[in-house]
């Protein structure tokens, strides 16, 4: 070997194991991500370049840049990905947080309090605005009536949302207001609870409505309020990406006045409220990422039928708690199809919320209809997919539909479910392994504000099947249970898949952004109380601390 080519090797290797430039490190981390099949990888340090994307993972031993605009010495603390949570609600969780909170209510006694020690605090509302009450958590065995309102206030309107956003419950004030009467007709795909012909205050579904025009529309500025509510209550729990279900024209306009003053942090992936108002926000297709991938316009949400809470989900048989009810299904078969053909014509992913096994049937017939017509890579999205019957789960896989679920629906609506549908019609219930192995991509979230935006007790309770306490002991349908990296793909890797973003964010490796959150615990190896229990110390994203605990 001559000299000038023993210089050249040797100057290729001193290239080949120096780290490539960045700008910054983040370094002294107990790193953990996956990698592309899903397997935990170990590191040290986080090179990040100028664009806020990876540049390099460091292991131990591997050598640090000697020039740098900045590093972090996180004193070996954990750094794991941030959650990519795949089916929220940004706005209606920053309107939650601003306005009357019934979700920690444990009895219809607590609530009638809440609602006067807030109506006494807010003397001047003209009405009463808020959410999150559950009458099965009240054991009360019914839903709440105007009357329970009534003895609270009475002198103004009060409307205020179920916990999943299915049903409203409003005083006899609100109902004058919006004209409400025995000869009120019920909308199809809604239901007016009555009291003999009276209406007795809680609207289910499309006939919420009826009331929900009446109520004052949010200012800009109360708009504005809440978006940055949701976004502290997203990074503080380590959510850096989230998938907005059912976005308005009017929240569209709130992401942009963020994202113009610099203000959006977390990253949107929006999905509007219908195919017609996705078009009105979109124009003909999704939307490029905007403000270096924090807001982009992906698809169209669409409801195919209610919530098991309210007996509103579709059912191919009657509840079994309810025998003469088998809910609703807001759409026929053509008008689906229809929809979803109108928005796939220009490019939009379909995100069809479905719950009940006739809901999901009418879904997958619907994907199995269309897909020849609109080929490539559509990444048909199923929300909820709850309850699907045995027989029809296979179908799934066969267009490459992706089941959007939320693992803490299983533990919060187990006792519930079993009430509603009866033991023997369970086996397809939140069935996550059975779809893995079938070859279904699942992309898992917390639903807020139906949910806590918790992403570590959806992990805990996607490799457990078990709630806060433990229970079910072994887990509920255990057959159904994931591994935990399984369940922590799904919350990360699996969100930015269903989203198209798995190329911009998800996991950490080179040319993704540098989304992570430093924790204070290893989350590979706690228990699952411990999971449950993980505390958030800093956000980042886009290689920039966005947000730490005090």
């Amino acid at each position: 070997m001559n000299k000038s080519l023993a210089v050249m090797m040797a100057l290729a290797t001193l290239v080949l194991g120096a780290p490539a430039h960045a700008d910054g490190l983040v370094d002294n981390v107990d790193g953990i991500t996956l990698d592309e099949a899903g397997r935990a990888q170990r590191f040290t340090g986080l090179l990040v370049g100028r664009d806020g994307k990876v540049v390099q993972l460091l292991r131990e031993g591997d050598p640090r840049p000697a020039r740098l605009d900045w590093r972090t010495d996180m004193k070996g603390k954990v750094l794991i990905p941030g959650f990519v949570d795949a089916h929220g609600h940004v706005m209606e969780l920053g309107f939650r947080a601003l306005e009357l909170d019934l979700s920690d209510t444990r009895t219809l006694a607590e609530a009638k309090a809440r609602i006067a020690a807030y109506v006494a605090a807010n003397p001047d509302r003209k009405w009463i605005i808020g959410g999150g009450w559950n009458q099965e958590k009240w054991g009360h065995g019914r839903f709440p009536t105007a009357a329970d309102l009534d003895e609270v206030v009475s002198d103004r309107p009060v409307w205020l949302a179920r916990a999943d956003g299915h049903a409203s419950w409003a005083n006899s004030a609100a109902m004058r207001a919006a004209g409400i009467s025995a000869k009120s007709v019920t909308p199809p795909g809604g239901r007016i609870e009555k009291s003999g012909a009276e209406p007795n205050g809680v609207f289910v579904d499309a006939a919420q409505e009826l009331v929900a025009k009446f109520v004052p529309m949010a200012l800009p500025k109360e708009r504005m309020a809440a978006f940055y509510k949701a976004q502290e209550a997203l990074l503080s729990a380590g959510i850096t990406a989230a998938a907005d279900m059912g976005t308005s024209l009017d929240d569209w306009l709130t992401y942009r006045r963020a994202g113009d003053a610099g203000a959006l942090r977390v990253r949107v992936i929006s999905y509007g409220a219908g195919v017609e108002e996705t078009i009105r926000i979109g124009g003909t297709g999704p939307t490029p990422w905007l403000y270096d991938g924090h807001l982009r316009l992906v698809g169209a949400k669409i409801y195919t039928d209610g919530a098991l809470g309210s007996r509103g989900a579709w059912l191919k048989a009657p509840y079994a708690d309810a025998p003469d009810q088998v809910g609703a299904g807001f759409l026929s078969d053509s008008q689906l199809s229809n929809l979803m053909s109108r928005a796939a014509m220009d490019g939009y992913q379909l995100a069809v919320h479905a719950i009940g096994d006739r809901a999901n049937a009418q879904v997958l017939a619907s994907i199995a209809e269309l897909a020849p017509t609109y080929g490539g890579d559509r990444r048909w999205r199923i929300e909820h997919a709850q309850i699907i019957d045995p027989a029809d789960l296979p179908k799934l896989a066969d267009h490459g539909t992706i089941a959007s679920m939320q693992p803490v629906h299983q533990t919060s609506d187990r006792t519930m479910a079993e009430a509603r549908l009866g033991s023997a019609r369970l086996a397809g219930a939140y069935a996550w392994a059975t779809m893995l192995k079938n070859g279904v991509p699942l992309a898992f979230g917390t639903d807020f504000p139906v949910e806590r935006p918790d992403p570590f007790a959806g992990w805990a309770a996607g490799f457990t099947r078990t709630d806060a306490d433990g229970e079910p002991y072994g887990g509920w349908q255990p057959q159904e249970v994931l591994s935990r990296e399984q369940a922590w793909h799904a919350y990360t890797m699996g969100g930015a898949y269903a989203g198209f973003a798995e190329a911009v964010f998800g996991r950490l490796a080179p040319g993704q952004y540098a989304d992570f959150i430093i924790v204070d615990r290893d989350p590979t190896v706690a228990t699952a109380s411990a999971l449950r229990a993980t505390r958030v110390e800093q956000t980042w994203v886009g290689g920039v601390k966005v947000w730490q605990s005090r």
